[in-house]
């Protein structure tokens, strides 16, 4: 099954560029942790609306991601549960619609012009993984070390919709001593539960602090939205692409 999806993977993603939805510039807010205030005086919905360029064109982060929440009728979740959010940006949402669109050039199907065209379940389904009930930060989540999993495994969690995901925290190693160094979330999706595989997203900026809950925002390098982007393909094409309506 994996050498299945993989092989499908660079059959699509060597027709992608040509088709991309939208082009953004890169930000390093998005990439390494910074020193900010970590609180913010709203509603976690509020905060990633503060993100969009509503507020402000030159700050387009979530957007896309504000537009998913309101099409999986879950804003609610974000305006008055105590969650934590692992919060993915528009580019990581655009790299995963782009290898739909890509699957569906391949076939001789329109590419995805609107988020719209595909179904809420669909949205509401993956955009669940990144939810856990109640709030928690950098200090609550215990160590994980990739390397010694055994022994730093972190924790299994819960999500809203009821998938079992991974979350930990890597210790970096400084000046030679290991686990000294700078702390950094590692959320996991567990690929096979069997076998405690991983697909791993890194978060680039931690501890967002609205008033219900914690966000933790997943780097946009190497991460795509659902984290397996051709099981999204898969459920997406499942559920059926709607028509393009302007």
């Amino acid at each position: 099954m994996k050498n299945r999806i993989k092989i499908w993977y660079l059959v699509i993603v060597t027709i992608t560029i040509p088709i991309l939805l939208n082009n953004c510039t890169d930000d390093s807010y998005l990439i390494d942790g910074g020193t900010a205030n970590p609180y913010y005086d709203g509603t976690m919905m509020e905060f990633l609306k503060s993100k969009s360029p509503e507020s402000d064109p030159k700050n387009d982060y979530f957007s896309d991601l504000v537009e998913i929440i309101e099409l999986a009728d879950m804003e609610e979740v974000f305006e008055k549960k105590d969650i934590t959010f692992f919060a993915p940006t528009n580019w990581s949402i655009r790299r995963t619609v782009n290898l739909l669109s890509a699957y569906q050039y391949r076939v001789g199907k329109d590419s995805i012009k609107s988020l719209k065209q595909i179904k809420p379940e669909v949205w509401k389904e993956h955009l669940s993984m990144y939810i856990l009930k109640e709030k928690y930060l950098l200090k609550d989540i215990p160590q994980i070390d990739t390397t010694a999993i055994a022994a730093y495994p972190g924790q299994t969690y819960i999500t809203y919709g009821g998938l079992p995901m991974n979350a930990g925290v890597v210790y970096g190693d400084a000046n030679g001593v290991k686990y000294a160094g700078a702390r950094q979330i590692l959320y996991s999706y567990i690929y096979d539960i069997t076998t405690s595989d991983l697909l791993n997203a890194y978060v680039a900026t931690c501890n967002i602090q609205p008033k219900n809950g914690a966000v933790h925002v997943i780097r946009l390098t190497d991460h795509y939205f659902g984290f397996e982007p051709l099981l999204f393909v898969s459920r997406a094409i499942e559920e059926g692409i709607l028509p393009y309506e302007e």
